[in-house]
């Protein structure tokens, strides 16, 4: 797999693309956030692995430009971190769309476990790309068709494939098409809006 670096310290540098490349996975490896930004704007990377303090783009804000940026294909962001603690600190990272955290000194078989964590999640939301992209949907009753040329609802499907259960509700416009007309129908009308008298 292709991975981008971005690490202003040498040895932290080499010990990760060394580690990287000792896995399997290709690597291009830069000294600043800016560099890395400008490689990953030339060539699509399915996993950064970041320093969070660098110079001229630290990680955080390498992060979000990732994330700002319009594309299909979803990439994979883990943080370095040293020295860096509190939870606020970690809160700032999510909200910048950080994936995963890896602390220095870097341990080898802590980036192997964050790198297998790293490959599920992307093969799950290719999974949903091909879905949103390839899913044969009736378009009247909404049935989902199979591999196997068989039409279930959608909500089995989604279950059956992901493992997770769907949650039902009715969006205002069928409220007010679909919903309300059914209610005043089912309304008694009385004379003058007075009820009926009781026997």
């Amino acid at each position: 797999m292709k991975i981008l670096v971005a690490e202003d310290d040498f040895i932290s540098r080499k010990l990760l693309v060394t580690t990287l490349n000792h896995f399997g996975h290709e690597v291009d490896a830069y000294e600043n956030g800016m560099d890395a930004w400008n490689a990953f704007t030339q060539r699509r990377y399915p996993i950064v692995v970041s320093d969070w303090l660098m110079p001229k783009l630290d990680g955080l804000a390498f992060c979000r430009r990732v994330r700002s940026l319009k594309i299909a294909d979803y990439t994979y962001f883990i943080l370095l971190t040293a020295n860096v603690q509190g939870r606020e600190t970690y809160m700032e990272a999510m909200q910048a769309g950080i994936d995963d955290f890896l602390a220095k000194p870097l341990d080898r078989d802590q980036i192997w476990m964050r790198l297998r964590v790293a490959k599920r999640i992307l093969g799950y939301t290719r999974e949903i790309v091909q879905l949103e992209s390839l899913l044969p949907v009736c378009v009247y009753c909404k049935k989902v068709r199979d591999d196997n040329n068989y039409w279930e609802q959608i909500e089995h499907y989604i279950s059956r494939l992901t493992g997770e259960q769907i949650s039902h509700s009715v969006c205002p416009d069928c409220y007010e098409k679909i919903v309300k007309p059914q209610i005043e129908s089912l309304k008694i009308p009385y004379a003058n809006d007075a009820p009926p008298p009781l026997d």
